[in-house]
């Protein structure tokens, strides 16, 4: 889900003092280094909004100058989880583009990111800033052991009451939220927290609000729509199901091809897919080797990039998995999703099978996490009540069209735009002006 627009941030984690009762403020205002037009603060937030643990977070925020902005303040949330919003500020013109001298733009390094990453070495090697790369149970282990028990302290819930601390020192009294990839999950939940301090929301590339893990089907029926659309016809999803039979590479070919429609989502451009996966299939299995490896490469990624070990907290903390939440004991695990796995239709499968839903690296990540207290889930059939407007790429593998449709039918006054042959990031990567356009016209009108 990560979206995967910039590297580097600016936030240190601190862990004496803290408590309840801090008062939200911004301190050492400066200007932004990299992003002219733009100062760059602290926040000071508590490790534990609830006051059982002590401890501090810095966060780095990055506000435009134009504080008496007409239409107020529009947040716009990095994806993930584990990505720094700070550094997108030097490229914020080229996601929101008229839109910004209506509004005080305004970014922020989310807990666990940037320079306050949680950085664990072994899982960070092992996926980069892949979301499904499987990675070593020992990597997992290793990482939850590391953090301890602070690492119940960064999931979505903890990331929403930090949104509310920053709009309280921004004297925001509501705020415009603009959220991409997991960012869109992350808007999701402080709309349903807060409703009456969002005024509009924009979903990019849509991660529904619901976390709960499908184990990749709407995933993998993605992938037979995009590569029909690719190809003009079913051959290719034929070569890649036959290929991941004949090779045993679902994992991998999953991770491979989401990373492609994140980067071109043409499919043909940078790498020839339909060829690699005809030849593949015929015998020839080099140019495949060489996709899985170049992929492997681009997603290698240092932690103050994309941070796998807050990835790892958030997710395992916030979605719901066939063993439970993030608190079921280790033991018994393993079983649960073999039965879920072992009850998927063949048809729900293809191209891919039975061995790609059960070791996609959102599995992996999670199933050897140490059990940890789940973050809070909404209602079920929770409803976002605020004006929203929904856009995805319909050759997006990473955060599917599927995932927009399913949280459009959450949103009453949601409308979804879907631009044409567009991958993941609709505003900051699309070709196509019409998501960026779309987004415009939504913030600009009443």
């Amino acid at each position: 889900m990560g979206s995967r627009l910039l590297p580097g941030a600016c936030a240190a984690l601190l862990f004496a003092g803290g408590g309840t009762g801090h008062a939200a403020n911004l301190a050492g205002g400066h200007p932004c280094p990299d992003a002219r037009g733009f100062t760059c603060s602290t926040l000071t937030v508590p490790l534990d909004h609830g006051g059982r643990r002590p401890g501090m977070l810095r966060l780095a925020v990055a506000a435009a100058d134009n504080v008496n902005a007409p239409k107020g303040v529009l947040l716009l949330l990095a994806g993930g989880p584990g990505q720094p919003g700070v550094p997108i500020a030097r490229r914020a013109a080229a996601i929101v583009g008229v839109e910004r001298q209506a509004y005080r733009i305004v970014l922020y390094d989310q807990r666990g990111t940037g320079a306050g990453a949680l950085n664990c070495p072994a899982l960070q090697a092992a996926m980069g800033s892949s979301d499904l790369f499987p990675p070593p149970a020992g990597a997992v282990r290793a990482c939850a052991a590391q953090l301890g028990a602070r690492r119940q302290f960064f999931g979505t819930d903890d990331v929403v009451a930090d949104m509310e601390s920053l709009r309280k020192a921004l004297g925001a009294r509501r705020l415009v939220v603009d959220g991409i990839s997991y960012g869109s999950y992350v808007a999701e939940r402080y709309a349903l927290a807060h409703p009456d301090r969002v005024s509009k929301l924009v979903l990019d590339s849509v991660v529904p609000h619901t976390g709960e893990t499908d184990l990749g089907v709407d995933e993998f029926r993605a992938t037979r729509r995009v590569l029909r659309d690719v190809c003009g016809s079913d051959r290719c999803a034929a070569d890649l199901g036959a290929v991941v039979r004949k090779l045993d590479a679902g994992p991998a070919l999953l991770d491979a091809l989401t990373f492609d429609s994140i980067v071109d989502p043409t499919f043909v451009s940078l790498f020839d897919v339909p060829s690699i996966l005809a030849e593949a299939r015929a015998g020839t299995t080099q140019p495949l080797v060489r996709f899985l490896q170049t992929a492997r490469g681009y997603q290698q990624a240092p932690a103050e990039a994309l941070d796998q070990g807050l990835h790892a907290s958030a997710l395992c903390a916030d979605w719901r998995y066939p063993w439970g939440d993030s608190a079921a004991p280790i033991a018994g695990r393993e079983a649960k999703l073999a039965r879920a796995v072992a009850k998927l239709p063949a048809s729900r499968l293809a191209p891919f099978d039975r061995r790609t839903a059960r070791d996609n690296g959102f599995v992996r990540q999670c199933l050897p996490w140490a059990p940890t207290p789940a973050t809070p889930a909404p209602e079920r059939g929770a409803k976002i009540q605020v004006p929203t407007l929904l856009v995805n790429g319909d050759h997006d593998l990473s955060t599917p069209l599927e995932w927009a449709r399913r949280e459009l039918a959450l949103a009453p006054q949601g409308r979804l735009v879907v631009v044409s042959g567009a991958g993941h990031s609709v505003q900051s990567r699309a070709t196509s002006d019409a998501g960026r356009i779309a987004v415009a016209r939504f913030l600009l009108q009443g």
